[in-house]
């Protein structure tokens, strides 16, 4: 009887500390590294390099929760970092003062050039979305293809020159702020707590999980399975829109290169995060502590005085282990 005991005891306290481990592991993992960081050097924690740490993860954040719904219903996107470029130059253009670079009648307010970013954003979501959920493309083909396209558009629109001169208006969201708040971080924190509410809140969201957990099971549950995976595209494509405005504003101008790999950054917060490429499995709060994570690791590896080179490779080793983390945990080993 003592046996059996001790078995049971040893059995829920591993499986106690392993429930541990996957809740809260991503918070002490940060919190380490914050640590760590903080200890190496004494830079890392001051308000400046705070608030440029925060400001350095807002857009790669804000991709990461577009892609957080879509990696939910086993998807993935690709496309997101040329949507950041083109949404970026098109709204420039209409908010730019530059008689060759903007469009007829520009400067217009800023009112009617950030709905242009965001619909551009949104459309390039939406035909994604028709392309995996009407025609059973793989979401990698997909987006892919999308990664291309639009890169391509951003060069053809802009004839492959930045957009200057950007009225201070339009530059407002990227480098003003509220309460001493930084926009970026405001507008990060709004699409957080929404998208927060969302998947733990709605039905929508619960079809999110239904759908990634079992596609055929939610079919029979009467979702429409379809029309939510179309969803998330556009939200992941709109997401894209906003965060390409937010570059362009915060640095006054529109790169047709920006966005470049911008897609491996956000997966990369969303993996580390916890979210199960599976599908299925993963919370919006685990991915902001991802994107935290690799906005303080860059940051410190800068401090540090660390090549970019040697911050891919450790990213790309972060990639790489936390998905060998979920394929464990699906396995159950």
């Amino acid at each position: 009887m003592s046996t059996e005991n001790s078995s049971l005891s040893t059995w829920f306290g591993s499986e106690q500390r392993k429930l541990i481990i996957q809740e809260y592991g991503i918070f002490v993992a940060f919190l380490l590294l914050a640590l760590v960081l903080s200890i190496s050097n004494e830079y890392f924690l001051t308000a400046g390099n705070i608030s440029n740490v925060l400001l350095q993860t807002s857009i790669n954040g804000i991709l990461a929760i577009g892609m957080t719904f879509v990696i939910l219903t086993r998807g993935i996107d690709l496309s997101v970092g040329s949507v950041v470029a083109l949404a970026g130059i098109v709204s420039a253009s209409f908010a730019t003062t530059s008689s060759t670079a903007g469009v007829p009648g520009a400067p217009y307010p800023a009112l009617l050039a950030l709905p242009v970013g965001l619909l551009v954003g949104i459309a390039c979501g939406a035909i994604v979305g028709i392309i995996v959920s009407r025609f059973a493309v793989p979401a990698f083909v997909a987006t892919l293809g999308m990664l291309s396209a639009a890169r391509g558009m951003t060069l053809l629109y802009g004839g492959g020159r930045p957009v200057p001169a950007l009225t201070p208006e339009f530059r407002w969201i990227g480098t003003g702020n509220i309460l001493g708040i930084p926009m970026p971080v405001v507008l990060l924190a709004i699409v957080f707590l929404v998208s927060w509410w969302v998947l733990n809140r709605t039905r929508f969201g619960r079809y999110i999980y239904a759908v990634g957990g079992n596609p055929h099971a939610a079919v029979t549950s009467g979702i429409n399975v379809s029309r939510l995976r179309l969803s998330v595209y556009v939200i992941s494509g709109g997401l894209a829109g906003l965060a390409g405005m937010l570059l362009s504003a915060r640095t006054g101008s529109a790169l047709p290169q920006a966005g470049i790999s911008y897609e491996l950054d956000a997966i990369a917060a969303v993996v580390i995060g916890g979210t199960s490429l599976s599908g299925g499995v993963g919370r919006i709060t685990g991915t902001l502590v991802g994107a935290l994570i690799i906005g303080v690791m860059n940051n410190g590896l800068d401090l540090m005085g660390v090549q970019s080179y040697y911050q891919q490779v450790l990213k790309g080793a972060l990639i790489v282990g936390a998905v060998m983390l979920d394929q464990k945990r699906n396995q159950g080993v």
